[in-house]
């Protein structure tokens, strides 16, 4: 069994703030359909493709199911109503305003589902002064503040991040809020609009937020890198505090001038403690000489390194699934584990064995039929009137 399995999520969001967040709920057992407009989602152009499937679209869209509605043909609002209407909940990351001019406020699809639940992730939140902007990650990296104190503390030029956390960050944010509602909607029969906004997410999930708050400046208490056997190493802790172990345990020297500031005394401890770290015949020996001084530390690892790590292959954080094209390819594991002492009663979690990525539209028929109880003739009409549509790669995969 699998936690959300009988909750059924039209998916109507695109790229990654949105898609994430229904990614995580067909892993605990949603039934998620994603609804994609006739052009798809621009994440599908993103990445390796194989079989007509990009990376990208994959990794953010696996185990759903799709269809291809055009929102702007005469009927196609009036489908995704019909549908909200039999759905517990909908995602959706359009600027607010978007659904409002389709016809699909939260307003407008509760009358018909009182029940539902509605998650819109917007950059600056529905309502407010800046609702109108266009936000995407990176505005919220600079917005946010991250940016500025990231090159503050490291002495260099302001540079974007190098992976979208502001979009991922709220999609756990509004899978988080889509639960919680869930929960009072079936205590109560109200669903609830939950508004996320990139901005608030990120300022919720900053540690330091309590230093810009409390009108004190930001120190940096990352990890430190340096140059040990065999290539760079990282150790977590105060730089004193790894001196202090350093110097205790092992005897490292500092050799800077009796009157030396400051400054200098660490640049003087920090070319000790690198060639104390250089000094050892193999990497496993400079290790082992880390955990003696009861430092944490970490190897500097490629993306591809993590995922066959040692721990990473033991806690299955990635999945071989169906690419469609006669081969398999890995996407990542969502990373719940839930205890349990047979099949029958643990939470089961994850990428289905049988999950694949859709192709647009390949089950516009299938999905119309269970949620509305559609007839192939009613199908075809919507398709015949340019509402619901598909691509050769879908009409390809339901041939007989």
């Amino acid at each position: 069994m699998r936690p959300l399995q009988g909750i059924r999520v039209l998916d109507m969001s695109r790229v990654l703030a949105g898609p994430f967040a229904g990614r995580i709920l067909s892993d605990l057992g949603a039934d998620v359909v994603k609804v994609e407009p006739p052009e798809g989602d621009v994440t599908r152009l993103w990445g390796k493709n194989r079989a007509g499937l990009a990376g990208f679209y994959t990794q953010q869209n696996v185990g759903k199911r799709n269809l291809c509605i055009d929102l702007r043909a005469e009927g196609g609002p009036e489908l995704v109503k019909r549908l909200a209407a039999q759905a517990n909940v909908l995602i959706e990351n359009f600027r607010p305003g978007v659904m409002e001019r389709q016809g699909l406020s939260f307003a407008e699809l509760s009358e018909a589902n009182p029940a539902l639940v509605m998650l819109s992730i917007s950059g600056f939140g529905h309502g407010g002064p800046e609702s109108h902007r266009a936000a995407y990650a990176p505005i919220l990296h600079a917005e946010s503040g991250w940016l500025a104190r990231s090159a503050e503390a490291n002495s260099g030029p302001v540079e974007d991040l190098n992976l979208a956390v502001a979009d991922t960050n709220a999609s756990l944010h509004g899978a988080i809020g889509i639960l919680a509602a869930l929960r009072v909607a079936e205590q109560t029969g109200c669903g609830q609009h939950v508004d996320i906004a990139m901005l608030d997410t990120f300022l919720a999930t900053d540690e330091g937020s309590h230093l810009a708050l409390d009108g004190l400046r930001y120190k940096p208490n990352g990890g430190l890198v340096w140059q040990g056997t065999g290539g760079p190493i990282l150790t977590a802790g105060d730089f004193r505090w790894i001196w202090k172990q350093l110097s205790e345990v092992h005897g490292v020297a500092d050799t800077s001038p009796p009157d030396a500031d400051i400054p200098t005394k660490r640049a003087y401890r920090t070319d000790a403690i690198n060639a104390f770290l250089r000094s050892f015949a193999t990497r496993d020996e400079m290790l082992a000489a880390l955990d003696a001084a009861n430092l944490a530390w970490g190897d500097v690892k490629t993306t591809a390194d993590a995922y066959d790590s040692p721990t990473a292959l033991h806690r299955g954080s990635s999945v071989e699934i169906d690419a469609r094209d006669g081969g398999t390819r890995r996407v990542p594991q969502t990373p719940y584990r839930f205890s349990g002492t047979t099949a029958q009663t643990s939470a089961k979690s994850g990428v289905a064995p049988d999950a694949m990525a859709s192709h647009l539209g390949e089950h516009n028929a299938t999905v119309l039929a269970e949620w509305l109880g559609s007839g192939r003739a009613e199908v075809d009409a919507l398709g015949q009137a340019g509402v619901l549509l598909e691509d050769a790669h879908a009409a390809q995969a339901q041939r007989p």
